[in-house]
């Protein structure tokens, strides 16, 4: 077991991960219905999709660029956010979770790198 995909571990931080990629998919989603703005729509499914990748084992082998992807699709609505978005409480609410889910995406990360790594050494 040295791929980071062969690992089947499912812990408190990757149902972390879920929860909070699936609570800022459904905030973009709800905000989404009343103006019907396919953008926030195609975010939510975006989140959903790639957390899906992630952990979805038929998909194992590609858990790590799925991970990148998430990631980056963080970063990237945080930053379209900071530029053309709305300041409002939700909006803040919606970025703490993002931030947050950016820290736990890094953290599985750097654990599933260092794992692969000593599993790597022992061998």
């Amino acid at each position: 077991m040295t791929a980071e995909g062969t690992q089947s571990r499912f812990g408190l931080g990757q149902v972390a991960i879920v929860v909070l990629a699936l609570a800022t998919a459904l905030i973009h989603i709800w905000l989404a219905i009343p103006e019907t703005m396919v953008a926030f729509y195609l975010n939510g499914a975006g989140y959903i999709a790639l957390v899906i990748a992630l952990y979805l084992p038929l998909l194992s082998r590609w858990k790590r660029l799925a991970r990148i992807l998430l990631i980056g699709y963080t970063l990237l609505t945080i930053v379209l956010w900071l530029l053309i978005g709305e300041q409002n409480l939700l909006a803040y609410a919606d970025k703490l979770v993002e931030v947050l889910l950016v820290i736990l995406l890094v953290l599985e990360w750097r654990q599933a790198t260092a794992s692969v790594s000593i599993q790597d050494r022992v061998q």
